[in-house]
């Protein structure tokens, strides 16, 4: 039931070839101008918000959460849709409270939001680092996870093939990114999403249909064919075995929806609106967007355990990421005609280019940061063209490093690196933008504070957790270290976040609050009534 027709193979090449074809002239076609940073950085803002809010959900909804928490629901049930729901509930965390004071507050990065009541060289620098600290490890799951999916698909095992994968198709990534700019990335994130949510959802009326349209009938299905029984439809499952499961998975739910929404390829988009109202409405379409794909991805992942069975997924991958992809298989039943081919190749064809998509992302917003933030803020003098080759250089140097650090954790469990960009973006980010946008007294010490101590703690205790070490799907099964008995650091590293700025703050003294909160209430109208930004 696992393996792929050879007609099936043969199309989903094709495919792949032409995709990342069209999506590279794309990019060139749409490039921006040498010297035009407005235009690189954020498209001019030329996206209408339904299609700047497909691009939020794109960057949002990254291969890591299509085909882990794909995973997860089939493995876990309900543990993997409370999973799905967080995701959900982190982008409307980041709709009704940060998306509107962010636009207003940024220009181009995270660093120029900060930066709007801090100016100083250390804050961009600091922003800097940690949005690479945070996205990184994610590159490396969608890169590493690249010669997997394409093994997987077109049914070869060989390493070196898995490896020639990573670097093509890195490459391609970096050439999305330096070319096309955000409105190139923007572009294939539309895409994908259009091709995603249509694929997805064809695949859930499928399996729908198999269970006349009885989603009861399918949960229960799901749990008779998961081994566990009832169990499959309560919570506890996934975090089993540890000292306190029910924290566990609260604990690693509420770092989801904190840190999820708050990295800084997602908010990155919010720069991209041309007015406050239309962040609002990019806001809107992109949460629709990513509840109508937690409702097929729910189907999809009860849908694999209900037609092939819990062991059978686990045999394919013990984290489950390739349920998505046999649930899709096996909804067409076992005689599989030229259509249904055909729409298993538009499937897979929806994930291979949300990895291209995923990384690109990811590497633009990293580079964006390095550019803007680092090298272009230290030279006082700099002409737009310099920055935007500095820019695309930076895309270089980010992507090469990733491809090869991907090619040497390929056989390792990835969980780990996923859980340790959501802790970054929990415990650092999170509260740094909080306290930047909302907090009148807070001064440049506390957001050093908050950022370089919350990064810290999460460095500190993730390996420590029992997704590194100590159980047989950790990133070293053959070692225990595990001390820390939770599968994030979120219990510990989020309120230190919040706490470290409160305690730089406090450090700093009445003098220097006072000074911070003057200069808070200079821009305040700025950031929290939508007026127009500098630069405009």
């Amino acid at each position: 039931m696992t393996g792929f027709s050879a007609s099936a193979q043969s199309m989903s090449l094709v495919a792949f070839s032409a995709v990342a074809t069209i999506t590279l002239l794309l990019c060139v076609m749409t490039g921006p101008d040498r010297d035009d940073l407005d235009e690189f950085y954020t498209g001019y803002g030329s996206l209408s918000p339904m299609r700047n809010g497909l691009a939020i959900a794109g960057d949002y909804i990254s291969a890591a959460t299509v085909l882990g928490t794909g995973g997860v629901i089939a493995l876990c049930g309900y543990d993997g849709v409370v999973l799905a729901l967080s995701t959900a509930l982190s982008l409307m965390l980041l709709m009704f409270l940060l998306a509107e004071p962010l636009r207003n507050a940024g220009r181009f990065t995270m660093g120029d939001a900060l930066a709007r009541r801090m100016p100083g060289r250390a804050v961009r620098i600091a922003a800097s680092a940690v949005t690479l600290a945070a996205l990184l490890p994610l590159m490396l799951v969608q890169l590493a996870g690249t010669g997997q999916l394409l093994a997987f698909i077109l049914g070869f095992s060989g390493d070196s093939l898995k490896t020639g994968c990573i670097l093509g198709l890195g490459v391609l990534m970096i050439s999305y990114a330096a070319i096309g700019g955000m409105k190139g990335t923007a572009l294939i994130q539309i895409l994908k999403m259009v091709m995603l949510l249509g694929s997805g959802a064809v695949v859930a009326v499928l399996i729908l249909q198999r269970y006349d349209w009885n989603p009861g009938a399918l949960f229960d299905a799901a749990a008779a064919q998961s081994g566990v029984g009832p169990a499959f439809l309560h919570s506890g499952l996934q975090f089993a075995g540890g000292p306190a499961p029910r924290l566990d998975m609260i604990v690693s739910q509420l770092t989801v929806v904190v840190g999820g929404a708050c990295l800084p390829h997602v908010t990155m988009r919010m720069y991209t609106a041309n007015s406050a109202r239309a962040v609002r409405r990019s806001m809107s379409w992109a949460v629709s967007s990513v509840v109508l794909f937690v409702l097929v991805i729910t189907v999809v992942g009860f849908g694999a355990t209900a037609l092939i069975g819990r062991a059978v997924i686990a045999e394919a991958d013990p984290q489950g990421n390739t349920a998505y992809l046999l649930a899709s298989r096996a909804a067409f039943g076992t005689e599989v005609s030229t259509a249904e081919t055909l729409l298993f190749t538009t499937v897979t064809t929806a994930i291979f280019l949300t990895l291209l998509a995923s990384v690109a992302g990811m590497i633009l917003a990293c580079a964006n940061s390095l550019a803007h933030d680092v090298f272009a803020g230290h030279a006082r003098e700099m002409t737009a063209r310099r920055e935007m080759t500095l820019a695309r250089v930076s895309a270089l140097a980010v992507g090469v490093p990733a491809i090869l650090l991907a090619t040497l954790v390929q056989h390792r469990s990835l969980q780990p690196l996923v859980t340790l960009s959501f802790c970054l973006g929990a415990s650092a980010i999170a509260p740094a933008l909080v306290y930047g946008l909302f907090w009148r007294r807070y001064t440049r010490t506390g957001l050093l504070c908050t950022l370089i101590g919350g990064s810290l703690v999460v460095l500190l205790l993730m390996p420590g957790t029992n997704l590194v070490s100590g159980s047989p799907v950790s990133a070293f099964p053959e070692s225990d270290f595990n001390w820390f008995p939770f599968t994030t650091t979120g219990l510990v590293s989020i309120p230190a976040g919040f706490a470290f700025g409160w305690l730089g703050t406090v450090v700093s003294g009445h003098r220097r609050s006072e000074e911070q909160r003057r200069q808070y209430e200079a821009v305040e109208g700025w950031i929290l009534a939508g007026a127009v930004r500098r630069g405009e």
